[in-house]
């Protein structure tokens, strides 16, 4: 399995970030549209590592498909053709209040800046005039003094990522792989991202296409008890924080939590962190992260995710591994088979 991790965005860390990412021996570096611009950090992972850089995700409403397409555009030339522009829909609450954006029908609007980034690329590379024309966004100008002309190695690759039926469909119908959410169990995984995939592939006649799913996980990892305590106490917290939105509900539901996630709600509107941490069983941790040494914990991703996913990105909440750990788990996962990028779910639509 590949492996990712996240880059720290902080520009006065970036660097020995990205180094340290290298040194653990990961495959690639991502960077999280949280506290600090999206792309900026890859800029510096991608000129001074050889690693491959995604974004996971930038958010796509607020964004033009133009500001994207260049972004990534230059991207996949600092990086040398290591980029990958993954996109998003944060939910409603932020679009709105933090971003200053509009919101409606999220995941069609997220699958048309997809489509639209990619017309935008084609335009660029010469393969089709710029004549895009959706419900969102329209482009049907580009100049030859702002084109940029061919990428020396090629358009980079836009996946999506996704949690319900309806998003998750959507980047199986019109991206270039999927970004599965972290907050995720074995099950949810199985019998909602996998049948939504299927369905989606079906129905944009896809099926024999490569579909990279890239899976997502919370890691609480430690060799020795003290670290492991705080690891689980931190993914803990970031449970409660996911379980309190009402649009992931139905990742509690399906697990039998459902009834927890108005009460989650109710205290991240309080403040009341400690008491949403409470809430949070070891069980939950072990049932939406990953828990144990590094050996543990790579296994527990292969059992996972590993039938569909070659490529898994993991978060490691408020907390640093060691770098015998996080090198251990990297070699431990590299050690484990991959599936093709073409899913065995697809194999089974065959038959």
């Amino acid at each position: 399995m590949k492996v990712h991790l996240q880059v720290d965005g902080d520009p006065r860390r970036v660097l020995d970030s990205a180094r340290s990412i290298v040194q653990a021996g990961a495959d690639g570096a991502f960077s999280f549209e949280g506290q600090h611009d999206v792309f900026l950090p890859l800029v510096l992972s991608a000129v001074e590592t050889d690693l491959e850089v995604m974004t996971n995700v930038a958010i796509a409403g607020p964004r033009s498909p133009l500001h994207l397409a260049h972004a990534a555009y230059d991207l996949q030339s600092y990086s040398g053709g290591r980029f990958r522009l993954g996109l998003g829909s944060q939910i409603r609450v932020h679009i709105e209040k933090r971003y200053s954006g509009r919101w409606e029908k999220p995941a069609a609007r997220v699958a048309e800046t997809v489509a639209a980034v990619k017309a935008i690329f084609a335009a660029w590379e010469g393969q089709a005039p710029l004549d895009f024309r959706g419900e969102f966004y329209t482009h049907t100008l580009m100049p030859a003094n702002f084109n940029p002309g061919p990428n020396p190695y090629g358009p980079p690759a836009v996946l999506m990522g996704g949690l319900g039926p309806v998003m998750t469909r959507k980047a199986a119908e019109v991206a270039d792989g999927l970004l599965v959410m972290p907050f995720t169990s074995t099950r949810f995984f199985a019998e909602q991202t996998m049948t939504a995939v299927t369905d989606g592939l079906r129905r944009a006649g896809r099926v024999d296409h490569p579909f990279p799913i890239i899976a997502q996980v919370m890691v609480a990892m430690g060799s020795i008890d003290t670290e492991l305590r705080k690891a689980i106490d931190l993914v803990a917290f970031l449970i409660g924080f996911y379980g309190s939105t009402p649009n992931y509900r139905r990742v509690l539901d399906i697990e039998g939590w459902g009834e927890l996630q108005p009460r989650l709600n109710a205290l991240s509107k309080g403040g009341n962190y400690p008491e949403m941490r409470e809430l949070v069983s070891d069980d939950m941790v072990d049932t939406y992260g990953v828990v144990g040494t590094p050996r543990q914990c790579a296994e527990q991703i292969y059992r996972r995710f590993g039938d569909h996913a070659s490529e898994v990105c993991c978060y490691f909440p408020g907390y640093k591994p060691s770098i015998a750990d996080l090198s251990a788990f990297v070699r431990s996962l590299h050690d484990l088979p991959s599936p093709s990028e073409t899913s065995s779910a697809r194999a089974d639509l065959r038959h």
